[in-house]
């Protein structure tokens, strides 16, 4: 009690305990982002063995090693060097191991302590922002969420429904206290962030013979408005696409990416879903008032 007390009314302590919290999760999260793919994938193919009444490849169950978020310990890709817990602590390892192995000295991605450093600077600006509050607990669940999903839809253009399925009845069941909106509000929300959606990507779909989008994306904007509330899905939609589409002609442009090539849309719907959560409001009154309305 005399901690919770502390970090009620010294909200310095509370941001940096959310600081070093986000910093631990980021390293989680890097686990995450790699794994789960690998889980789906794995599984996939099992079931593709199953319906087509193949014969898996022969394994041997006491070879058979088990793989999932736990198992096995983390450890170099390339000399199998597993990963001490001293060498695990985000960012700062990464910096005294000036990013190599210390086994091999292969160079390790830049882009684990980022997502780490990430984690850690979104989760102060939650605490910054809802101070020492349920909202900001349930702020920091869907911001790690966020960061998850992004960086696998980058990677593999997926939007796993084991994240956004929870997330959506995570939401719904937050709004019965309410947390952020109320139960009609986010059942409004959950629905019109689907359909809307699913409506455009049928539209274009019987315009242009393509697929647009996926239907992670829906299930990802239902989140959002499961959360946010379906006041806030006009920004959210009006955020990630200015975005979105500034940063694929960009690619277009710069780099000559093939239009052809998609480009996940997952990560703006998140980056402009955290913006609403935090921002949300500021944006829409700014709006309104600049616009006369």
């Amino acid at each position: 009690m005399d901690i919770i007390l502390f970090l009620q009314t010294q909200p310095i302590a509370f941001i940096a305990v959310a600081l070093v919290l986000g910093l631990l999760i980021g390293s989680f999260l890097n686990v995450v982002i790699w794994r789960l793919p690998a889980m789906m994938e794995a599984e996939w193919r099992q079931q593709c063995h199953e319906l087509l009444e193949d014969e898996a490849p022969e394994t041997n169950d006491s070879d058979a090693k088990p793989f999932n978020l736990n198992t096995p310990r983390s450890h170099c890709p390339k000399c199998g060097h597993m990963i001490k817990a001293i060498e695990n602590i985000p960012v700062i390892s990464y910096l005294v191991l000036k990013g190599k192995c210390s086994g091999c000295g292969t160079s390790i991605s830049p882009r684990y302590p980022l997502i780490e450093l990430l984690s850690g600077i979104l989760t102060a600006i939650v605490a910054w922002h809802f101070g020492f509050s349920w909202q900001a607990g349930a702020a920091m669940l869907l911001t790690w969420a966020l960061i998850a999903l992004s960086f696998i839809d980058i990677d593999k253009q997926l939007l796993p429904d084991s994240i956004t399925q929870p997330l959506v009845w995570a939401g719904l069941l937050l709004a019965f206290v309410p947390v952020f909106v109320d139960l009609p509000t986010s059942v409004v929300g959950a629905t019109a962030g689907y359909l809307s959606l699913w409506i455009i990507f049928h539209a274009f779909r019987l315009l242009t013979g393509k697929e647009g989008m996926g239907y992670g994306d829906f299930k990802l904007l239902a989140v959002l408005g499961a959360w946010m509330g379906w006041q806030m899905l006009p920004v959210i939609v009006l955020l990630s696409s200015v975005v979105g589409a500034a940063i694929g002609i960009a690619m277009i442009v710069l780099r000559g990416r093939d239009r052809n090539i998609p480009i996940p849309f997952g990560p703006y719907l998140a980056a402009a879903g955290w913006l609403a959560m935090i921002w949300g409001h500021d944006i829409t009154n700014a709006y309104l008032r600049y616009s006369g309305l």
